[in-house]
């Protein structure tokens, strides 16, 4: 990076062919869509491009699955087969990881998809996810936890065994080598 939240000229071009040759290798994910006009938006908003290139570093594979007509948006999730392996055995939030009075982790999933400039998918992303693939089948992800259930102290997490997606909770100071978490950045 020349600097923070910025890619240089190659890194830029590597990436976005990277997620074009992904977009085209996974054209059931996005049957309608043309990457032209994808692309088009990535190259007005850099800082887009940095949040994607933190996707693809931390093994997120990042692919547009979705086009948000009312705001005229497409969506990139973390498409990599597993939980992310850059993004595990993070606990949930900070609150979670200043908790801890030993054995802490590294950092938590809410703090690194803030400073990646991403969104936690919701229990409904997760499973719109789903639809696009078969993910998580050996790992689980950290989604977003209502606040009720947060304030109790706990975190929800999801995976997909046996073909379904499962709704888990768990502490949310709690971490796992096989637990990480799934992001999703609108462009």
């Amino acid at each position: 990076m020349s600097e923070k939240n910025e890619l240089t000229s190659e890194q830029r071009e590597e990436l976005l062919t990277t997620l074009k040759e992904r977009f085209e290798k996974h054209i059931d994910r996005h049957e309608w869509m043309q990457w032209d006009k994808i692309q088009a938006k990535l190259e007005a908003q850099p800082e887009k491009l940095w949040s994607l290139h933190e996707m693809e570093r931390t093994g997120g594979e990042p692919d547009v699955l979705e086009f948000d007509e009312a705001t005229s948006e497409y969506v990139f999730f973390d498409c990599s087969a597993e939980s992310p392996s850059g993004r595990r055995s993070v606990c949930f939030d900070q609150q979670a990881l200043d908790s801890r009075k030993k054995n802490k982790p590294e950092n938590s999933a809410m703090a690194m998809a803030n400073s990646m400039g991403i969104e936690l998918l919701t229990e409904e992303q997760y499973r719109a996810m789903q639809q696009h693939g078969t993910f998580d089948v050996k790992t689980s992800s950290w989604v977003q936890t209502p606040a009720d259930i947060r304030e109790r102290g706990g975190a929800l997490f999801c995976d997909s065994r046996y073909g379904h997606v499962f709704v888990y909770h768990n502490g949310a100071d709690s971490y796992y080598a096989a637990r990480g978490f799934r992001g999703l950045l609108r462009v």
